[in-house]
């Protein structure tokens, strides 16, 4: 009876102030150009693809699609996390509303989800056009490219509805200051103030399904590519193909990497500087080299951006 009457009198936390990447007031101001920096850049790569994959009819292929829905995924990411954090290097420690810190977790956990499957998507994507050519226009047909997209995208919808439901569905009764740069899962879990074992069960459940699933189908199909690349007689194929992998491997690895230390764990972690460090890499770095590695870099690719930029 006690313990009721001491929670009905506990102020219920309207807001949550973030303390940014920095506080440093030397360094903040150099911070902030250099997100600000990545910011523009990411958001620029990723739109010059998505412009060259719809008006270019040679990109109109499976890999491309699904280029094309990673660097649409891409945009909407660090959209959703760059502003609070050039925000804070720009002004300090900010408050953000109850409600906004739910949308922008929300949206985190839908989007961080959805990138997961599209890259496990596009890594089945390179094993069959490497494993079995011969059957690449049957399974990898248009109506099956657009199933694996819509999986990716409603899987994220639908794993970010439950998720942020039990999150936000618990107490947080103070303090409400969060030693981060946008309102993520660890964070929040450390600030509750009532029993939180069902929702740390139910985070480690989701983040086992989406990240170690996702990452399982990634590394089988990457396997199964070196061995079909190992078998194949020309050296010229030997490397053009172990190249491409090995590059899409490394942007793979350091997300996966990151992400999986990050969330794959049933206790809630103290965000520690680290911690934030670790969260700019997958927030900030990845979505800006990602285009580089998957598109820039291809021959098609150019071909298409010379044909763009000298149309006659």
């Amino acid at each position: 009876m006690e313990s009721s009457l001491e929670l009905a009198n506990m102020t219920t936390v309207q807001e949550f102030i973030l303390l940014g990447l920095s506080t440093r007031l030397g360094v903040m101001d150099a911070l902030f150009a250099i997100f600000l920096t990545l910011y523009l850049l990411t958001l620029l790569e990723n739109t010059l693809i998505v412009y060259l994959i719809c008006s270019h009819n040679e990109l109109h292929k499976p890999m491309y699609f699904f280029l094309g829905n990673l660097s649409c995924l891409e945009m909407c990411y660090v959209s959703v996390t760059m502003p609070s954090l050039l925000l804070g290097l720009w002004t300090g420690p900010c408050h953000v509303p109850f409600t906004a810190c739910t949308i922008q977790l929300f949206l985190f956990i839908f989007l961080i989800g959805t990138k997961c499957t599209l890259l496990a998507s596009m890594a089945y994507d390179r094993y069959v056009a490497i494993c079995r050519p011969l059957h690449y226009p049957l399974l990898m047909r248009p109506q099956v490219c657009l199933g694996l997209a819509m999986t990716s995208w409603l899987g994220g919808l639908l794993i970010s509805l439950i998720k942020t439901t039990c999150i936000m569905s618990l107490s947080y009764c103070g303090p409400n200051v969060l030693n981060h740069f946008f309102c993520d899962v660890s964070p929040l879990l450390k600030l509750s103030c009532t029993h939180m074992a069902l929702t740390e069960l139910v985070d480690f459940i989701f983040a086992i399904i989406i990240f170690c699933g996702s990452l399982v189908v990634a590394l089988a199909s990457y396997m199964a590519i070196g061995r079909a690349v190992l078998r194949m007689p020309s050296a010229a194929a030997h490397c053009k193909a172990l190249s491409t992998c090995a590059s899409h491997l490394v942007v793979m690895g350091i997300f996966y990497s990151v992400v999986l230390f990050m969330y794959s764990q049933p206790s809630s972690i103290e965000s520690t500087d680290i911690n934030k460090v670790l969260s700019v890499i997958y927030t900030a770095v990845t979505p800006m080299c990602s285009p580089i590695v998957y598109c820039l870099r291809n021959k098609e690719v150019h071909t298409a951006i010379k044909k763009t930029l000298r149309p006659h």
